[in-house]
């Protein structure tokens, strides 16, 4: 493992390692200010942290459900305010308001399960090549970074904290559009801790990565085109088993509809030997613009 992969590993855990303020309410803050606004992966991941640090041990986040409301300013912390609705026999429940500059941009509510048997099935996972055979993610955005959007660029152009290798990237060479669902390879570049909390929090932090971008592959667009406004409107997750996110994990993409200027996406979340972990869908802003934006 080199330095950098190190470092950046060490800034991903360190934005999850909320400061506690009270016995409910945490502050969070953003070490990569890249984009103009706080990338909505990370807004999931830290209300899921502040969640979990209200709930007794032994019991696991099985499902969450939130909306943005609006965009965070990655220069100024964030405060996670959790209440707790219920602490039941099996369940407890939490619900989490992001409060950034006196508003709300965030709200969330997560459902905790203690482990106990039941049936077990699960979806198969396709049958796709293996990350060994795939080009990751940051070697494409590198050999076409000069068209890459200037409010995207300096982001894309830092170390990040995942190997991600799509396992087709025609849509990348070839704008047509194409049945709109994907598939990509991921995983941290390095160790992470064993507690299982870590690594759900950091499964909720990439599973916003490109799951509204999915629904422009039916109209030839990526997130990179500078006239297409995307902006995640909510984010549902659902965890089914154990998972670790330094391992690779496939996550099989589509999009059923888009109408009215939204787009709707799924996802599921699998691992190398085929289990199905977690499942995800959103719904989110999918505008284009009549003439490209200008930045700065």
């Amino acid at each position: 493992m080199s330095k950098d992969e190190a470092s950046i590993t060490a800034e991903l855990l360190a934005i999850l390692d909320l400061e506690r303020l009270e016995d409910n309410l945490f502050r969070g803050v953003s070490l990569w200010e890249g984009w103009q606004r706080v990338y909505g992966g990370q807004v999931l991941a830290q209300a899921l942290t502040a969640a979990m640090r209200t709930v007794e041990e032994g019991r696991q986040v099985h499902s969450l459900h939130s909306y943005f409301l609006l965009g965070g300013d990655p220069k100024h912390p964030i405060d996670y305010e959790v209440e707790n609705l219920r602490d039941g026999g099996s369940f407890s429940t939490r619900r989490v308001k992001a409060i950034q500059h006196g508003s709300v941009i965030f709200v969330m509510s997560a459902s905790f399960h203690k482990d106990e048997p039941g049936f077990d099935h699960e979806a198969q996972m396709p049958e796709v090549p293996g990350p060994e055979k795939l080009v990751s993610a940051s070697t494409l955005v590198a050999s076409r970074i000069d068209m890459i959007p200037e409010s995207m660029r300096d982001y894309w152009s830092r170390p990040q904290p995942f190997d991600m290798r799509p396992v087709d990237i025609g849509r990348y060479v070839d704008p047509a559009p194409r049945p709109p669902q994907q598939s990509i390879w991921i995983k941290a570049l390095a160790e992470l801790p064993d507690d299982p909390r870590v690594h759900q929090a950091v499964l909720a932090y990439l599973s916003d990565f490109t799951l509204l971008d999915t629904a422009l592959i039916a109209h030839g667009k990526t997130l990179f085109d500078g006239d297409v406004q995307l902006a995640s409107l909510d984010h549902a997750l659902w965890f089914h088993r154990p998972v670790r996110t330094d391992e690779w994990l496939l996550y099989a993409q589509d999009s059923p509809s888009a109408s009215g200027a939204c787009g709707f996406c799924r996802g599921q979340v699998f691992t190398r030997e085929g289990k199905l972990v977690a499942s995800s869908a959103q719904e989110g802003l999918m505008r284009q613009r009549a003439t490209k934006f200008q930045v700065r």
